[in-house]
């Protein structure tokens, strides 16, 4: 298995101070102690990726009450815009896929060429794990920072309750009822998937709630062509991505 727990904190050791630990069976050992351990340990889990080992320590601890700081705030989650505030403000997307796909593409055509199971083909797919490591590592390190930051500053986020898994849906059809613009699909699908939005939701959800704020997901249903100011909703609200203009009230 790629991860172990110890659930007896009898068998466990922990000094911070010369960051080491002792574990049953594999006695004392050295890590980079990342973050301050507070609390009594509960257990210890050791875990295994590409290559490099990781622990996990849980424990429990009393905490007073969080008091919420801030206002409240809406995000619209985009593609061109990785976030757009209500305030005008928005975040750039970091598209961390694909900053790498062409080395990913490049070592997984080297894989396929190796016989299967060998021990060139083991070293190329050690290679295709190490890149997807290094996209997966990005994405989260830039989605903790980002919903880190706003669950501090505000008492409460509006977002859209987004389907991801129907939105980035294959456009290809059947043989008998074959789609339209699937190149052109699937070029969006993988924009959206390197987005990460139901991680950036899952992260901000659990930190607004750390911090005493509340995380609110609205129904996406016309939320573009509603206009804010009389509330008439209609396609032709909208005509451009860029661009709205209310039919109703000229806003």
């Amino acid at each position: 298995s790629e991860r172990f727990r110890y659930p007896d904190t009898r068998q466990i050791k922990l000094e911070q101070g010369n960051s080491r630990l002792f574990l049953p069976k594999l006695g004392w050992l050295r890590y980079r102690n990342s973050r301050e351990v507070l609390g009594t340990v509960k257990n210890v889990t050791v875990s295994q990726l590409c290559g490099k080992w990781f622990v996990s320590i849980q424990t429990e601890r009393e905490v007073e009450p969080p008091l919420p700081n801030g206002d409240a705030v809406g995000i619209d989650m985009g593609i061109a815009r990785f976030a757009t505030f209500s305030t005008g403000s928005y975040l750039a997307p970091l598209n961390s896929f694909t900053q790498h796909e062409t080395r990913l593409r490049k070592a997984q055509r080297a894989m396929s060429r190796k016989t299967k199971f060998s021990n060139n083909w083991k070293q190329a797919n050690v290679r295709v794990q190490k890149i997807h490591s290094r996209i997966g590592n990005a994405r989260r390190d830039y989605l903790h920072k980002t919903t880190t930051t706003i669950s501090q500053n505000h008492a409460m986020v509006c977002i859209e309750d987004l389907q991801v898994r129907n939105m980035s849906k294959s456009a290809a059809g059947t043989t008998e009822s074959p789609g339209r613009k699937v190149r052109a699909k699937s070029g969006l699908n993988k924009a959206i998937l390197d987005q990460g939005w139901a991680e950036f939701r899952r992260q901000l959800d659990y930190k607004l709630a750390w911090n005493g704020g509340h995380l609110i997901a609205v129904p996406p249903q016309n939320t573009s062509r509603t206009c804010p100011c009389c509330g008439h909703a209609s396609k032709d609200n909208r005509q451009t991505q860029a661009k709205f203009e209310c039919v109703e009230c000229g806003f």
